[in-house]
Order: C-alpha cells, then structure tokens, then sequence
C-alpha cells in the first residue's frame, strides 16, 4: 500500500501541481535546457549530447528521464540548437515530452583577443504532459479486507489527459575563454516558461491555472593548478514558483596524455542528495557517470539513490587547444 501511495506520488502530484520540471544531476552536459544563451558555447563546429537519468531506481516504475541535444557555430555569432527531453513516473505512465529550437548571439566580445564572450539567447517549443487514467489507483478502489479492487469506480473524473502548450524561454551567459589565464569566470541567468501558458492540468486557484515561470542561476570558474590539472567548482541555482532548486560543488581535472583527462568531483543537492561524478574526456568525446546518495527525510538507500550517465561529442578546433568556455560538467 506505502509503495502505491508513493507511485501515486511520483506520478499524480507532479501534473496536478504542473510546478515540476524534470533536472539533472549532470546538468552542464545538457546546456540548451539550462540556458539557451549556451547555444553554440563550444571550441567547435557542432557538438551533440545525450543523457540519462533513473530517480529513485528502488521504487517501481519511478522518474526516468532522457535528454539529447545539438547545437552549431556560425561564422557570423549566430549559433543554432536543438533540445528534446522527456520523462516518465508512476504507474499511471505519466509522460512530459519538451522539445525547443534555440538561438543564440555570441558577437559581444570583450578584451583585446575578443576571448571574454557575452551571449544572448532564446529558445522556442512545446510541453506536452500526459498520463493513462486506467492505469492509475485511487482510494476509492481499495476495500478492507480484497486490497485493491479494479472493478470499482474511482469516483474521479479527469476531462483532460493530454496537453499541449507553447513554451518559450530565454537567457544571457558569459565566459571566459582566454587559455592564459590561472581562472576563468563563468556564468549565466535563464527564464523559462515566459508565455506562462495555461495548463489544462492545473487547478486555475494555482497561479491562475498557468504554468509559472522557471529561473535558473548558474556560473562558477576553471582554476588552474597546474599544466596538467584544474579545479572547477561550480553552482546551481533554480526558483519556480515556491519552489527552490540549489546544487553546489565541483570536479578535479587532470590529464593523464595529452588526448586522455579524467575527472572527479562531489556535488551537493541541498537538503535533497549528495552525488559523485566521475568522467573521461578524449579526444573529441566526454563520458560521466554520477550517482546520487540520498540525504533528505525521504530516507537512505537504494530505493531513493539515483544514477546518471552522459556522453558528448563536439568536434574541437586544432587551434583552440586550452580555449575554455564551459565546464564539462
């Protein structure tokens, strides 16, 4: 009954309130969703990327969520992306699916090599939630002493189960890029939702039955230690309405060859999980894992741990060896 309750949870409560957006531990390996101002924030060409991450792996049929993207440079700062993502929960098969087309402007920049970089940039799709009605328990279905009773009427009535709403967002990032230099600033501030459109899903007492809008503020900085090593310690910041979202940490990066870095760090959601990452990056393509430990009041162990895993593949320029303009995680 505790684990139906809790599926019932994961699945009902999170269109009901439609204050739920799906995140990422490894949430810089999925920049167009953080920020459309990091279209394009790449020493390349192109670059393309996916992620995958299981919530709650213990419980049955818990959050799953998928994220692949892509974006491309021009020579005129004009950058163009693409970010699909979907997740699903519960027995119920709630489903969101987000898709956007995103732009950016790369051409404010600043010191004499140009390498200090001011980018704007917006992004454009659609939100569709769904969920299967037959598929869901309610308390109505439940007696005394048969459990769960599929012949019984639920007594609720949904008149929606599916919808489907415009979704735009926007943002401005900064970084440094200058290879010279011991720390390199960067940074950048996003918001999401900005139509606010209304949710067929949500209560018009909440918000007046729109979707609210969703701020991110993320930066952080690239340390040199060394020719061979570099810490990047790093921050999360996300606010919707009366919901707050704050992770902090960082990773070590070392190289092993000159085509060979492995990195390492710890991360803390607050009041929600801590999770270690580990990665590679060679050549043109990087690979993290993270796993993250729960530490909130929904309790310890495997039920309530999550995995994540992610790869990138960007195609670098020979000549920007060193240019740094985002962390790898």
């Amino acid at each position: 009954m505790k684990k139906v309750v809790f599926i019932m949870l994961l699945g009902v409560v999170s269109f009901a309130k439609a204050q739920v957006d799906p995140h990422f531990s490894q949430y810089y390996m999925h920049p167009l969703w953080l920020n459309p101002a990091l279209t394009g924030a790449i020493n390349g060409d192109y670059r393309v990327a996916l992620i995958d991450r299981n919530q709650w792996s213990g419980v049955t049929n818990a959050f799953s969520t998928q994220g692949l993207m892509g974006d491309i440079t021009t020579d005129k700062n004009i950058n163009f992306g693409l970010s699909l993502l979907q997740e699903s929960a519960g027995d119920a098969g709630y489903k969101y699916f987000n898709g956007l087309a995103s732009i950016s402007y790369s051409g404010i920049r600043l010191g004499k090599q140009g390498l200090k970089v001011i980018s704007f940039g917006m992004s454009g799709g659609l939100v569709n939630r769904r969920f299967d009605f037959s598929k869901a328990y309610f308390g109505n279905q439940y007696t005394q002493y048969l459990g769960f009773d599929p012949t019984k009427t639920s007594g609720e009535h949904f008149g929606t189960r599916s919808s489907t709403t415009l979704d735009l967002s926007a943002g401005v990032a900064y970084y440094d890029g200058d290879p010279d230099k011991k720390v390199n600033f960067f940074g950048g501030f996003s918001a999401a939702h900005l139509n606010q459109a209304k949710d067929m899903f949500v209560d018009t007492s909440i918000n007046n039955g729109k979707v609210p809008m969703r701020f991110t503020l993320h930066g952080g900085a690239r340390i040199l230690l060394s020719d061979r090593a570099s810490i990047v310690p790093n921050a999360v910041i996300m606010k919707e309405a009366g919901a707050t979202e704050m992770m902090l940490g960082g990773y070590l990066q070392m190289a092993a060859t000159d085509d060979f870095d492995v990195m390492g760090g710890l991360n803390y959601r607050v009041g929600d999980a801590f999770y270690p990452y580990i990665g590679v990056n060679f050549n043109n393509w990087i690979v993290g894992l993270s796993y993250d430990i729960n530490a909130s009041k929904l309790g310890a162990g495997a039920t309530a741990s999550s995995y994540e895993f992610s790869i990138m593949y960007s195609n670098k320029k020979a000549t920007d060896k060193g240019y740094f303009k985002c962390p790898r995680f």
